[in-house]
């Protein structure tokens, strides 16, 4: 500790250089001049003027929002035969005539979010009622149920 408290030239090269000028403590605190700023006017010769395009600030470029084909609240079932001929259920690895999932196609399910992804338009589906977790479906195999008051087949 004695070590460094002996080299504040080393640890602090800025107060190495005041101390080897010599300034009082009262030059040390000012920094600099202040900059010079030329004016715009002074840069360019008198008879030019900037053109009015040029002045102005490039606008804002605004992303338009994606046109979604549902609402979040939509009440939804699946399509069993899209469902069933699809990647998302050769996925899950179920064997064939499997009764599991039957409330999909059955009970109402809720459209909780959308979101277009790299493969395409996916609606989260939470289902009344049943106690699993929502899932992740391509909106091209919901039906859309036109009422809320959903009567299960």
């Amino acid at each position: 500790m004695e070590a460094l408290a002996a080299t504040p030239r080393a640890l602090f090269p800025r107060a190495a250089l005041i101390a080897a000028s010599g300034r009082t403590s009262s030059s040390a605190r000012r920094r600099c001049a202040a900059p010079v700023r030329a004016s715009a006017a002074a840069a360019e010769p008198a008879g030019e003027e900037k053109p009015a395009a040029a002045a102005a600030a490039p606008k804002k470029i605004l992303k338009k929002k994606p046109a979604y084909s549902m609402k979040k609240g939509q009440i939804v079932r699946v399509d069993k035969e899209k469902y069933l001929n699809s990647i998302n259920y050769l996925s899950v690895g179920h064997p064939p005539f499997y009764k599991g999932l039957d409330y999909i196609y059955e009970d109402r399910g809720e459209v909780l979010d959308i979101r277009i992804f790299e493969t395409g338009e996916y609606a989260l589906i939470a289902w009344v009622g049943i106690p699993t977790p929502p899932a992740w479906l391509p909106t091209y195999m919901l039906i859309k149920s036109d009422k809320l008051d959903y009567e299960r087949i």
